[in-house]
């Protein structure tokens, strides 16, 4: 049994804190307000100030999400309003692009003047704050500190360095889901070219479990509406998501659909802001008055893991109803377009409803209310996050909340549906574009056919098998496109010295981060464009394609210069990394990066729903990837959706153990920190701490921030250990706790991801918590 214990004293040494330096005491007092509204315009002015973009920042805003000559938003993947909306912008978004655009640089001086020994020791917001990178460095392990490198010597050092591996499954290519459709199409080339499938991704750790589990059940791994679904319905389900922080501008549909008179039912164990009010900040008129819009019509805090059983139990009960009712089921829908509904009924009905209660830990009379509102609605969608996915049974919820769709045939017309909420920005787009590493065989030879190579037909490792063969030794080169992968990834010391053990690292960056302290004996940061930022090259400045969480693909223009003269685009960076790795290749990597326009050609013969990429892309809010399940054209093995009858897992803790889910502050995106304060949970001035049923915190004779020890057990029996923490009461079932990551990745033990997915599972750990007395 490995026990890993890490204390304060230890963060401070191998896991640094995240936020930046408290500016007071820490402080809790439950948020009353209405989502949105003046508190997120006084936390812009707040953040605008404090970044010095007041005049910067306003002119982002008005180029931000716009059709015409506009940037895409670098934060979430929610789509573009189409309506012509003109601030169609959030709190959180504007945060991001300030973020990027700051003033601060990061340059050969700073690096001379602070070892990676002495960075190491700093907080992940003050190596962020320092600025935008200018130019590539590498590591000099003589004297600890980056140096600068000219760029033909670092793709040089990359290409050797891949050149002389014993095999090209020796080298693993990261992406993180800012990544532009163009260049990630350019960077699975790379990698399939060189021979490997090893490119795992961000979604590796969010929404793997929902593309396999809709893949099994439709025949295509997305969501099948788009925003005018969202905008004729009848009833909206929003399970496991945290809208106002990670998906902002959701809330303006919700108020819109509330005004409406849909239904709108949030299930979550908590009761996130987004689940009660909203003040829609260019709403000017309700601005000046004040007045609020409900967001939610029903509010059930299931226990974390209970989604399946509630969704079963809503199923249960709209068969039930049919027993009296016919039309309660759409049974014309489910004989010509499904299979496996007999199955399901039997399973539902063999399915007590103790053990659905049990399990959701809901009553069945709050089961009943949202199977009431599912059943008198004609149209329903049906929307998940990672609250969902997260899990070790993810992929069997997320068919099962196919299976509650296809019931009353909510699948292929308008206002109907299942909608997973993606986070990055261009996460899904990665997917699309080829970041996969268990590609379709139909891809694999168009790839080789449009583009003369011979792709390695093999699987390769995604985001946890990465870890175990950096760890192992398999793995001795690591490229990150973007991202943060040693605060994002679970197991944090494994993660970390997973990556210690590299021959070499590269990390692809616009800031400092934790990815470039920890590294490999030889080590490269190769600092990019922003999407901000406009990309010159020969052609003239191009435009790069983006996908949202709803399969619209749009353009994206930088507005401002480049942060450094020696900063290079992403495609760029690509190209001569490859060029330097394939010496002899037929591909032309430079034809390629003078003019975007080409590599969208090649992608229009190699992906499908991309022909006449060119010109679709440049309509007005450019066009949507085609859905055949939307259409009722299943490519399953049986031609038809199929139902899943899979059993409900058991998701109750053990006496004395809690289920605990990692999740993100509100001042906060994915691994960047803006502030120790989480407004809409109440939270100031901290993040080291673990919200906790009221109930479980006085069986444990604990009070408000009371210092606890939090142990998670994996499957294995190891443990790890977060001393130091503080306990704050909160509205959420017992036996359930949560905090935030990335600081409770450390918990998450690198061999406990789903059978299912190969998520890691950072929503539902086994954890016990003790009181730490003085």
């Amino acid at each position: 049994m490995r026990v890993v214990t890490t204390s304060k004293d230890e963060q401070a040494r191998t896991e640094p804190r995240v936020g930046p330096t408290p500016e007071g005491e820490p402080r809790y007092r439950p948020y009353r307000h209405p989502a949105a509204g003046w508190g997120a315009a006084k936390s812009v002015s707040r953040f605008l100030a404090r970044e010095g973009a007041l005049l910067d920042g306003p002119r982002a805003i008005m180029r931000m999400n716009h059709e015409n000559g506009g940037f895409d938003c670098p934060g979430c993947a929610w789509p573009d309003d189409t309506k012509g909306l003109h601030l169609d912008i959030c709190e959180n978004g504007i945060k991001h692009v300030t973020w990027e655009m700051t003033s601060k640089r990061v340059g050969r001086e700073f690096f001379a003047a602070h070892s990676v020994g002495e960075l190491s020791e700093w907080s992940d917001f003050a190596l962020e704050d320092q600025g935008r990178l200018t130019e590539p460095m590498v590591y000099d392990p003589d004297t600890d500190h980056y140096v600068p490198i000219s760029w033909r010597d670092a793709f040089a050092l990359v290409g050797r360095t891949l050149r002389e591996l014993d095999h090209p499954g020796q080298a693993a290519f990261y992406t993180s889901g800012r990544l532009g459709n163009e260049a990630t199409f350019l960077y699975q080339l790379m990698a399939r070219e060189l021979g490997t499938n090893n490119l795992p991704d961000c979604s590796n750790m969010c929404h793997e479990a929902s593309g396999r589990a809709l893949q099994a059940s439709l025949g295509t791994g997305k969501g099948t509406v788009d925003l005018k679904d969202w905008e004729t319905t009848d009833a909206l389900f929003i399970i496991g998501v945290n809208a106002a922080s990670n998906a902002p501008r959701m809330l303006t549909a919700l108020a819109e659909a509330y005004k409406r008179g849909t239904q709108i039912v949030h299930i979550n164990p908590l009761i996130e802001a987004a689940a009660r009010r909203t003040i829609i900040p260019h709403d000017f008129g309700d601005m000046a008055t004040g007045h609020s819009t409900p967001t939610s019509t029903l509010n059930l805090q299931p226990r974390i893991g209970g989604d399946m059983a509630l969704v079963r139990g809503m199923a249960k009960a709209v068969l039930e109803q049919a027993g009296s009712d016919p039309k309660a089921v759409d049974r014309e829908f489910i004989d010509r377009h499904t299979t496996g509904f007999d199955a399901y009924r039997q399973v539902c009905e063999a399915t007590p409803w103790e053990e659905i209660e049990h399990q959701s830990g809901l009553s069945r009379d709050d089961i009943l209310k949202a199977a009431r509102v599912y059943r008198d609605a004609d149209r329903s969608i049906i929307s998940w996050c990672l609250g969902v996915s997260q899990h070790e049974h993810g992929v069997d919820t997320v068919r099962e909340i196919v299976n509650l769709l296809l019931l009353r045939g909510n699948l292929g017309r308008e206002g109907a549906g299942p909608s997973p909420v993606r986070g990055h920005s261009n996460v899904q787009g990665n997917r699309t574009c080829g970041i996969d590493h268990r590609p379709e065989p139909e891809f694999l030879d168009r790839l080789a056919g449009v583009c003369g190579i011979d792709p390695p037909r093999e699987h390769g490792l995604d985001t946890v098998g990465t870890i175990r063969a950096m760890h192992s030794g398999d793995v001795k080169v690591f490229v990150g496109m973007g991202g943060n992968f040693a605060l994002a990834a679970p197991d944090t010391s494994y993660t970390y010295e997973g990556l210690r053990k590299c021959e070499l690292t590269v990390q692809v960056s616009t800031k400092l981060n934790r990815s470039h302290l920890v590294h490999g004996r030889r080590a490269l940061i190769l600092p990019c464009l922003g999407r901000t930022e406009k990309d010159h090259q020969r052609g003239g400045i191009q435009s790069t394609s983006v996908e949202d969480s709803m399969s619209m693909v749009h353009l994206s223009v930088g507005m401002k210069r480049p942060a450094s003269p020696h900063l290079l685009s992403e495609p760029a960076i690509i190209a001569g990394m490859a060029r330097a790795a394939l010496p002899d290749s037929p591909t032309p990597w430079e034809w390629y990066v003078e003019d975007y326009d080409r590599i969208r050609d090649t992608m229009a013969q190699v992906l499908d729903g991309f022909e006449d990429f060119n010109r679709r892309v440049r309509l007005p809010l450019g066009f949507r990837i085609k859905q055949p399940a939307r259409e009722l054209v299943f490519r399953t093995a049986s031609g038809r959706a199929e139902f899943s009858s899979a059993p409900l897992p058991d998701v109750v803790p053990a006496n004395g153990t809690l289920a605990l889910g990692t999740m993100r502050s509100h001042d906060q995106w994915n691994t960047t920190i803006y502030s120790d304060n989480d407004r809409y949970r109440g939270i100031r001035n901290l993040r080291t701490l673990v919200f906790m049923n009221e109930d479980d915190m006085r069986d444990r004779g604990l009070v408000e921030f009371d210092p606890v020890s939090i142990t998670a057990t994996a499957k294995d029996g190891s443990t790890r250990t977060l001393d130091g923490y503080l306990a704050i009461p909160y509205d959420m079932p017992r036996g359930c706790a949560a905090g935030y990551m990335p600081e409770m990745n450390a918990l998450v033990a690198h061999g406990d991801y789903s059978a299912q997915s190969d998520q890691p599972l950072m929503k539902h750990l086994k954890v016990t918590i003790r009181h730490v007395r003085a």
